[in-house]
């Protein structure tokens, strides 16, 4: 195993320039919009119809994870090489890393160890300036409603207590979650209770990822519900005329990116909302992108398959009528360790019987995907500390299952080290077997969609829904919104809204404390539980390990 870390193997690694990496997918370079050598815009007259139709797309997901994630992008970058080492021209799409967890505990998301996309510290950092203008496109529409709270001639007499906007910045700031604003007098606007999110919880971002043009991301705009007027009537952001100025803001972070793995491979990179509070998967323009340039796309959607795959099956692909032909579930055997009782200070000791116990977790998972109609292939994600009894083991469980489960060592040997699992992938692709349908009719009444999602994918016995979700229900169906499909804001520490359930709970209640209303991303959010959007720092931030030295080398970024 080697030991270097991940932003020295990044270093080390000889970039191509990305006029290369754009030639392998037959762009030309009068095409690109270069930001520096190694990363470009990509325009979307790129975008071809009848390509995306005859493209692979395989989505890879995971198991419900530990603290520190279980290697999706690894995953999925280690696939892509893979798949390129046996011949099939591979692009893989990925989300683009927040700030928050690169200087609180997480770390960035560019894949590890081997399995990376380059320039890791750019794409980590401020990359193109996508999340910039997805916050400054969000922070006029906050602009916007305080200056018109406080306008004498052309007020739409919005109630303050109403507005449900709130400014975002992509930084962990657990001081600016509620706060007060408009104090000091007249001049400085009304006083009102306020607050941020962190960026990717904005719906901003959520309607990047969804929008299909620009005209689609105006309208989308235009449709954000901020707030309700004294006459307890709807207010959109057209009627404060900023779906115009907040478009053009994002007129460049509309563009999908361009840059490259380690093995020189491309990777397209877009978009960011959690997956835990929106719908966790990159921009459907990049995936869309993805598919046009090349024969197979390789996708992943956060956190586990309760979250991010439910949503990017039940959302992305329904509303961008995109049909995976194979899915792919990250497990490890740290995690099965966990969900078979193991203490944090365990999870790299090896125990067959907490993994036997645990894979009640990755089974329920595994279950869950062929409700979809496709049959995972399950990547191990391979750890120094695995043994050949718990690896032996769960290969076996899965066969049982019909699911295959390979050992997948992208983090320490790249592509080399994945070709066993792209091999897999192809045969699951080409078997045709696989047939995606989604879970749920989007018309169908929002209590029946919700049950559906806790009952089949969670596992819960029912639904409860408090007095204030109740009201939100009937709000919604005033509203005339109730036909959009479902993005559940739960936790990711379990299959139920209660993070301290681990394994495969049974029984157990699912309550709705509220709904929330994306009308612009087209969706509707029930919270499970107390939903965090504005997450705060760890005792010892990342960020005090990280340093950069006077020829511009960043040292300490994971």
């Amino acid at each position: 195993m080697h030991n270097f870390s991940d932003i020295e193997i990044a270093q080390a690694a000889k970039m191509e320039h990305v006029k290369n990496i754009a030639a392998k997918l037959d762009i030309k370079e009068d095409d690109l919009e270069l930001y520096g050598k190694y990363k470009a815009k990509l325009p979307l007259s790129l975008l071809n119809k009848s390509k995306i139709e005859t493209s692979n797309l395989i989505l890879v997901t995971a198991m419900t994870p530990t603290p520190a994630g279980e290697g999706k992008t690894t995953t999925s970058i280690g696939l892509t090489e893979g798949l390129n080492k046996i011949g099939k021209q591979t692009t893989v799409v990925l989300r683009e890393p927040s700030l928050g967890p690169v200087f609180g505990i997480k770390g960035g998301a560019a894949g590890g160890g081997y399995a990376q996309v380059v320039p890791m510290e750019d794409i980590n950092l401020h990359f193109t300036g996508d999340f910039s203008a997805v916050e400054k496109a969000n922070n006029l529409l906050s602009a916007l409603i305080d200056n018109n709270l406080q306008s004498k001639t052309r007020s739409l007499n919005i109630d303050p207590r109403t507005v449900v906007w709130k400014r975002v910045m992509d930084m962990n700031d657990r001081a600016l979650r509620d706060i007060v604003i408009g104090l000091g007098g007249t001049g400085n606007g009304i006083p009102r209770q306020d607050g941020f999110n962190i960026t990717p919880a904005s719906e901003v971002m959520a309607i990047l990822c969804m929008a299909e043009s620009f005209s689609d991301l105006k309208k989308r705009l235009g449709n954000i519900l901020v707030g309700f007027n004294m006459k307890r009537e709807p207010v959109y952001a057209r009627d404060l005329k900023a779906e115009n100025a907040m478009a053009i803001l994002l007129k460049d972070a509309v563009k999908p990116n361009l840059v490259q793995t380690l093995e020189g491979n491309p990777a397209i990179i877009h978009g960011g909302p959690f997956a835990n509070i929106a719908q966790g998967t990159n921009t459907i323009l990049a995936t869309k992108m993805g598919m046009s340039l090349s024969d197979y796309v390789v996708t992943e959607a956060g956190f586990g398959a309760d979250l991010g795959a439910e949503k990017f099956l039940n959302i992305k692909c329904v509303s961008g009528k995109l049909k995976p032909k194979a899915l792919v579930l990250v497990a490890t055997i740290r995690a099965l360790r966990h969900h078979g009782g193991a203490p944090k200070e365990e999870y790299n000791t090896a125990s067959l019987e907490r993994v036997q116990k645990g894979f009640a977790n990755l089974e329920k998972h595994i279950e869950n995907c062929q409700t979809f109609g496709l049959n995972p292939v399950v990547a191990i994600n391979a750890f120094p500390s695995d043994t050949s009894a718990e690896v032996q083991f769960i290969k076996d469980a899965c066969s049982k299952m019909g699911v295959q489960a390979i050992v997948a060592k992208g983090w320490a040997s790249g592509g080399e080290g994945m070709t066993d699992l792209a091999h897999a992938v192809v045969n699951e692709v080409s078997s045709g077997k696989n047939n995606f349908k989604p879970l749920y009719d989007w018309d169908s009444p929002i209590t029946d969609k919700i049950e559906k999602i806790a009952g089949t994918i969670y596992g819960a016995s029912r639904v409860d829904y408090s007095k204030k979700a109740q009201t939100d229900l009937r709000k919604i169906n005033k509203l005339g919104i109730s036909n959009l499909p479902i993005c559940m804001a739960k936790t990711q520490k379990s299959l139920s809204d209660n993070d301290k359930l681990h394994g495969r709970p049974e029984d157990f209640i699912v309550t709705v404390r509220e709904f929330e209303y994306a009308v612009g991303a087209g969706f509707i959010i029930p919270i499970l539980g107390k939903m965090m959007r504005m997450p705060g720092l760890p005792a010892t931030p990342a960020s005090e390990h990280m340093d950069i030295d006077d020829d511009g080398v960043i040292s300490g970024l994971s």
